[in-house]
């Protein structure tokens, strides 16, 4: 938004929560909340977001939209094709959940997202997609033409606001993440427990945001939470002055992620990371050079990579690999030049 508005143009901002007015007054940025329940499968709620949407559009009368997250990209490419709008964006940072799950709710769940999406992508004059795997799945299931896909190297990381610097002289793990168990979170709970046993003097970290549509995913995870081998740090805007604290990164995820904004503001800070070989988490790290992967939902895998790095004899020089592929790959200026010139934003 700043880059837009850099550029001369005026800028309108949809959000469903009334969160950071003062964000968004410096930047001289209208936000209009319109209430958005992302995990509801109401009908009556979903058309009503929709035509509320539409009803805010047609008012705005905007020149480009852009819309991201799976609600607002299908619901806001309809509303804005209802609206008159001309030229249509978005942005898919990651499937999500629906796609990374195959219980029979989820198999319902995808049958209905991908008529959804081929409905609502025609209108899009480009989608933006954070790995190649997104787009392919995408392609091959005939919800958009590889023509009006564009590929970036996610959503990019302030290396001004996240700045490398030396690790901490202690052994020590950190995980931030949304509280959803598809995310690794139990996985690398259960691995701390361990760790901690043969390794008394390791700490553990994790930074969580609580998203009310995933109750019993933090209710299981309580039960971890109270046998106080992890740090817990509720949802928090200085994620970097904790990064500082630690060693390692982790993020053990099965989720189907675009590439994950905690993973590259890990590497911006020069943090080994370890990780799992899934769409857009795999981009970030080179096997061996930065980092670890590990095999989703495997504790002892987990374990192992973690007593890996504990001994490793230069965790400084991994530290310095993630950061030079964070510079080259993920700098926050490189991800708005190539967003802006897809939207033709000049």
């Amino acid at each position: 938004m700043k880059d837009i508005i850099a550029k001369g143009h005026e800028v309108v901002a949809i959000v469903p929560e009334d969160e950071f007015k003062q964000e968004f007054s410096k930047m001289g940025v209208k936000k209009i909340v319109l209430e958005l329940n992302r995990s509801s499968l109401s009908v009556g709620q979903t058309l009503k977001y929709m035509f509320n949407l539409k009803k805010i559009l047609e008012q705005e009368k905007p020149d480009k939209v852009f819309s991201y997250s799976i609600k607002p990209v299908i619901f806001g490419s309809i509303a804005a094709h209802l609206a008159g709008v001309k030229e249509i964006y978005s942005l898919v940072c990651g499937l999500g959940y629906v796609y990374s799950n195959n219980s029979f709710k989820n198999k319902i769940l995808k049958i209905i997202c991908n008529k959804a999406y081929k409905k609502a992508l025609r209108y899009n004059e480009k989608v933006i997609f954070q790995n190649q795997e997104d787009i392919e799945e995408m392609v091959n299931n005939h919800l958009i033409t590889k023509e009006k896909t564009a590929l970036v190297n996610g959503s990019g990381v302030d290396l001004n606001l996240f700045k490398k610097n030396k690790l901490p002289n202690n052994n020590s793990f950190i995980m931030v993440s949304r509280v959803i168990r598809e995310k690794g979170i139990i996985e690398y709970f259960q691995a701390a427990k361990i760790i901690k046993k043969k390794y008394p003097d390791t700490k553990f970290a994790f930074i969580g945001a609580f998203d009310k549509s995933y109750k019993k995913d933090f209710l299981e995870l309580k039960k971890y939470l109270d046998e106080k081998i992890v740090k817990y740090i509720p949802e928090t805007n200085k994620v970097a002055d904790y990064l500082k604290k630690q060693a390692i990164f982790v993020l053990p995820t099965y989720y189907r992620e675009g590439i994950p904004k905690t993973l590259l503001e890990a590497t911006a800070m020069g943090r080994p990371i370890i990780t799992t070989y899934t769409p857009g988490c795999k981009e970030t790290t080179i096997d061996g050079v930065n980092g670890y992967f590990v095999k989703p939902r495997d504790v002892d895998d987990l374990v192992a990579k973690m007593e890996l790095m504990l001994n490793h004899k230069n965790l400084q020089k991994m530290g310095d690999e993630s950061y030079k592929i964070c510079r080259q790959k993920f700098d926050i200026k490189l991800i708005n030049k190539e967003m802006l010139n897809i939207m033709q934003i000049k």
